[in-house]
C-alpha cells in the first residue's frame, strides 16, 4: 500500500474558468532483449517527446492556455530527462504541469535523481532508504513518472513517483527481473484555488483485494479532504502503456469509484479521471503476433455532468457499457488531444454550455511536426466537425 503525501504548490489556475489539458497519445517503442540498435530507439523516442514539447513552446492562440501536458508511461528515455526539463524551464508558460512517463532504470539511479530534487521528494527518499535496509535492491528496475511543475513565479519543481504495482509482464519469477514497488504518492494542492490532483501509473489504479487497494486509499483520502475542508480530488491522471486499456479490471474500478456502491464518496464524486495511453503504433516494436490494441485514451466523468452520447471519427462519448459515468473515448491512432477540464461541477440545468469540449486534435505530418487537423483539407482526411 502506498502513502498519500499532500504537496502545496504555487499554481494560480484561473478562477471562474475551466482548465486545459493535452493528452499525448504517442507510440512507445518497448525495449526488448533482442533490440538491435539501442541508441536509435532512444533517439526516436526522444524526438517524439521533444516535438510535443516544442509544440507547446511555440504555442499559438488557444494552445497558450494549456495547464496540463500528459505523456504515456515509459516513453521518455532517462538520458534525455535533463533536456526535457530544460525545455520546460526555459520555454513553457507559468502555471503548467507536465507529467512525463520515464523508461525504467535502476533504483540506485532513481535515488540519485530524487536527491537532485530532494526538497520536493523527502518522503520518497526516506521510503527508499528504509527499503534499502531490507536487502541489496539497488539493481531493481524502477518504472516511474516525473511531474514537472512550473509555478506562477517561474520556479520549476520536480516530483518523482515510482510505480507501486507492476503488471506481470514487467516482472517474472526470477528475482533479477523484479521491479521496485513505490510507496509514496503525492497529492498536489493549489492553495490559491483549492484545486487538488494526483497521478498514478497504469496498474496502480486497479483493485488488489476487495478490502485494500491503492484506489481505496485515494477515495478515503479524498473523502477526509471533503469532510474536513469541503474540498475534493478534482483530477486523477493515469499514465499508461496498456495493451488492454478497457479491460474489465479497469471498468470495475471506474464503477466503484463513481458508483457509490457501498458508501457515499463525496470526495471523488466530481473527480475528472484522465487516462493517457500509448498509441497503437506501439505494436510495431513488439513481436509480429502481438495484436493487442493500445490507444483509446479517455476522459471519465460522473453521469451528473450530462453529456449526450455522440460519435465522431476520432472520438466517441458513451457510458462505458452502462456505468454511471460519461466517457469520452479517443481512437487508437497517434494523436494529440487538446481539451478543457470541466472543473466547475454544477451547471444551471437550463444552460446550453457543454462541460467538456475538444479544442484541437493534432496529427503527425511524417516529418516530426504536429498539424491541427482542422487545418488539413477535409477532403483528404476524415475530420470530425466539432
Amino acid at each position: 500500500m502506498f502513502t498519500i503525501i499532500k504537496k502545496n504548490i504555487d499554481i494560480n489556475f484561473p478562477r471562474g474558468h475551466h482548465l486545459h489539458c493535452l493528452i499525448s497519445q504517442i507510440p512507445n517503442e518497448i525495449r526488448l532483449d533482442t533490440e538491435a540498435d539501442f541508441q536509435a530507439v532512444t533517439q526516436r523516442k526522444w524526438q517524439r517527446i521533444r516535438s510535443v514539447l516544442e509544440l507547446i513552446t511555440n504555442a499559438e492562440s488557444n494552445l497558450k492556455k494549456i495547464h496540463f501536458l500528459l505523456f504515456p508511461e515509459g516513453t521518455l528515455p532517462s538520458s534525455h530527462f535533463d533536456q526535457a526539463l530544460s525545455l520546460i524551464a526555459q520555454s513553457f508558460p507559468i502555471n503548467t504541469v507536465t507529467m512525463l512517463g520515464l523508461e525504467a532504470f535502476p533504483l540506485a539511479t532513481f535515488f540519485t535523481l530524487a536527491q537532485r530534487f530532494k526538497d520536493d521528494n523527502e518522503e520518497l527518499l526516506q521510503s527508499i532508504r528504509e527499503d534499502r535496509q531490507s536487502g541489496k535492491i539497488d539493481d531493481l528496475q524502477v518504472n516511474s513518472t516525473a511531474i514537472v511543475i512550473k509555478e506562477s513565479t517561474g520556479k520549476v519543481r520536480v516530483f518523482l513517483q515510482a510505480k507501486s504495482h507492476p503488471c506481470y509482464h514487467e516482472e517474472a519469477m526470477e528475482a533479477h527481473q523484479d521491479l521496485y514497488h513505490g510507496k509514496v504518492f503525492p497529492l498536489w494542492h493549489c492553495p490559491s484555488t483549492g484545486f487538488n490532483f494526483m497521478a498514478m501509473i497504469c496498474f496502480d489504479y486497479i483493485y488488489r483485494t476487495p478490502y485494500q487497494s491503492n484506489i481505496r486509499q485515494v477515495i478515503d483520502y479524498a473523502n477526509e479532504l471533503y469532510f474536513s475542508s469541503r474540498q475534493q480530488l478534482d483530477l486523477l491522471v493515469v499514465l499508461e502503456c496498456n495493451p488492454k486499456p478497457e479491460h474489465i479490471l479497469f471498468r470495475n474500478v471506474i464503477h466503484g469509484f463513481y458508483g457509490e456502491m457501498i458508501e457515499s464518496t463525496p470526495g471523488v464524486h466530481d473527480t475528472i479521471t484522465v487516462f493517457c495511453n500509448a498509441s497503437d503504433e506501439t505494436n510495431a516494436s513488439l513481436p509480429a503476433d502481438y495484436e493487442e490494441p493500445f490507444g483509446h485514451s479517455s476522459i471519465i466523468m460522473h453521469e451528473s455532468h450530462k453529456i449526450a452520447p455522440r460519435e465522431f471519427p476520432n472520438f466517441t462519448v458513451d457510458s462505458f457499457e452502462g456505468l454511471p459515468v460519461y466517457r469520452l473515448r479517443f481512437n487508437c491512432d497517434t494523436r494529440l488531444f487538446y481539451f478543457n477540464l470541466p472543473v466547475f461541477h454544477r451547471f444551471d440545468p437550463r444552460t446550453t454550455r457543454m462541460p467538456l469540449k475538444i479544442h484541437r486534435i493534432y496529427q503527425e505530418d511524417g516529418q516530426g511536426n504536429w498539424i491541427n487537423m482542422r487545418d488539413i483539407e477535409k477532403g483528404n482526411l476524415s475530420v470530425p466537425n466539432f
